[in-house]
């Protein structure tokens, strides 16, 4: 579907969740229900909601864009990694973490008789999202802030006491022990989901979690080689190199 053709307007809210459920985020931003009142055209659905056609039209085709990044990871500095890091795998986290809630918990509340495994995906993806926030915030507030300290003591000062674990191997060890657990979690929901498969009865928020599980897992993959197989071997790698 191109979002930026004119007839664009006249096309069922469930059709655009349905070839992109990205735009999912885009109806419940603006209060547009994309599930059960999907079938009315985008048009009558911003006239109901209130909402400028031509605003959410721009929050649609934003929300599609396809970022595609070419920054070279392994040759940015340590403290420029980490930042990365931060705005974006960070950020992508904490702001997809509450929506996922919501939609695991509706469906599982609402389609329980006919999949009784989807209360054990959101009681995983629960467990996983307060291990997540623990993780991300000893991450920034104390590993992170020590890497960045190696790398400029005077641009960042205090260093988030890690020195007191003797070394930065340690609380790197405790961190990859961690993205070890987020991973067997997706692992289970993944073989859970049956690889996402959502079911013919399935409803569109019932669409959008699976799909939606799917990209946070995707993310997660990311996330985690950034850290494990470059951000901490180079710390580990500067770490000694000062020592010396």
């Amino acid at each position: 579907m191109d979002i930026t053709k004119e007839n664009i307007k006249y096309e069922s809210v469930s059709r655009f969740v349905t070839d992109n459920y990205k735009t999912a985020e885009v109806f419940k931003k603006h209060g547009i229900d994309f599930c059960c009142g999907g079938r009315i055209s985008l048009k009558e659905a911003c006239e109901n909601a209130g909402v400028d056609i031509q605003e959410i039209s721009n929050d649609l085709e934003e929300a599609v864009k396809i970022n595609d990044s070419s920054v070279d990871f392994n040759r940015m500095s340590l403290d420029l990694l980490i930042e990365y890091i931060i705005n974006v795998h960070h950020k992508y986290v904490a702001e997809n973490l509450p929506l996922l809630k919501e939609y695991t918990k509706k469906i599982a509340e609402v389609h329980y008789d006919t999949n009784p495994e989807l209360k054990d995906i959101y009681e995983l993806f629960l467990g996983l999202a307060g291990e997540l926030e623990q993780h991300m915030m000893k991450e920034e507030h104390v590993l992170f802030s020590y890497i960045k300290n190696m790398v400029d003591p005077e641009k960042y000062p205090g260093g988030g006491g890690c020195g007191s674990f003797g070394s930065v191997q340690n609380p790197i060890t405790m961190m990859e022990h961690e993205h070890e657990s987020a991973g067997e979690a997706f692992r289970k929901i993944r073989e859970l989901s049956d690889n996402y498969d959502y079911p013919p009865h399935a409803c569109n928020t019932y669409i959008v979690a699976f799909k939606k599980l799917e990209e946070f897992e995707d993310d997660l993959h990311k996330h985690i080689h950034l850290e494990n197989n470059i951000l901490f071997p180079n710390a580990i790698k500067m770490e000694v190199e000062k020592s010396q």
